[in-house]
């Protein structure tokens, strides 16, 4: 038995070696082969069929900003640059205030949960990762007939009110986990020379936990930049964010505009989560 559990430990070995750099060279390939092909495209020049290979131009990049460009006319297929700007517009103003209300939630729930000890602690614990779990379409029709049902308008602000009910969650994930790896003893030494809670928040635990804030901060924000499926049953009519205008176009077939579109949501949502990840590996 012993030299067959050798073979098999050698097998192992054998196949963790050899194959299993290949497997993670294969899942990167899966993920990211298409968001080049989409890079890729949007300087294509081909206005009829935009998998065939025509020239380089950035007259897509060009159109989608109103700028004057070297294409015909009836190949512009973008219907409005300015209804493209004020989706833009209104998915940076809802980013951007969702990602203040979730930090702020997300990061006092984790500091609730991480240092103190109460009742029930375990049972509220689960309720924060619920929303993580509920699949998008299930939140996003529940919040649409709460809206209804309580008679708030459907606009900028039930987006923002819709979008704080799952990154709360999500920011509380990322500081907790800055918590849990933090040692208290600073913030003990600071009560015992004679520092108050406040003063020790803010010299001592803030700016330990400021990097995971920082990351859970950044998280919110590209996930709120690029949610659809909720926001597309919340959204009003005049509160139409970037990924349901995109959507929206889509439907009516797949446009060259659209690949320069999605090429600058690509790079956008990698700089930033790239930051996010930056911040939240920063050591203690």
């Amino acid at each position: 038995m012993s030299k067959f559990y050798q073979n098999m430990k050698k097998l192992f070995n054998f196949l963790k070696n050899k194959f299993l750099p290949f497997h993670v060279i294969i899942f990167f390939m899966f993920i990211y082969i298409p968001l080049l092909v989409v890079i890729f495209l949007s300087f294509n020049s081909n206005v009829i069929n935009m998998m065939i290979w025509d020239g380089f131009t950035f007259d897509w990049y060009k159109s989608i900003f109103g700028f004057n460009t070297q294409l015909d006319e009836d190949a512009v297929y973008l219907e409005s640059t300015d209804q493209l700007l004020n989706a833009l517009k209104n998915s940076i103003i809802i980013s951007t205030t969702t990602t203040i209300i979730s930090t702020f939630i997300g990061t006092c729930l984790a500091l609730a949960m991480v240092r103190y000890k109460f009742r029930f602690k375990a049972f509220y614990n689960a309720l924060v990762y619920l929303p993580m779990i509920i699949p998008d379409i299930v939140l996003g029709i529940s919040l649409l007939i709460y809206f209804v049902t309580v008679g708030v308008k459907l606009s900028i602000y039930s987006i923002i009110i819709g979008h704080c009910t799952f990154l709360c969650s999500y920011v509380f994930i990322v500081v907790s986990s800055r918590l849990a790896g933090m040692n208290d003893e600073l913030e003990k030494a600071s009560n015992d020379l004679g520092g108050n809670e406040i003063y020790t928040f803010r010299k001592i635990t803030f700016p330990l936990i400021f990097p995971g804030i920082m990351g859970g901060a950044l998280l919110s924000f590209i996930i709120s930049m690029d949610d659809l499926v909720i926001t597309y049953f919340i959204a009003g009519v005049d509160s139409t964010t970037l990924p349901v205008f995109i959507y929206g176009i889509m439907r009516r077939g797949i446009k060259p505009e659209i690949n320069a579109i999605a090429s600058l949501m690509i790079i956008f949502s990698l700089i930033v989560a790239a930051l996010g990840i930056y911040y939240r590996s920063k050591k203690l």
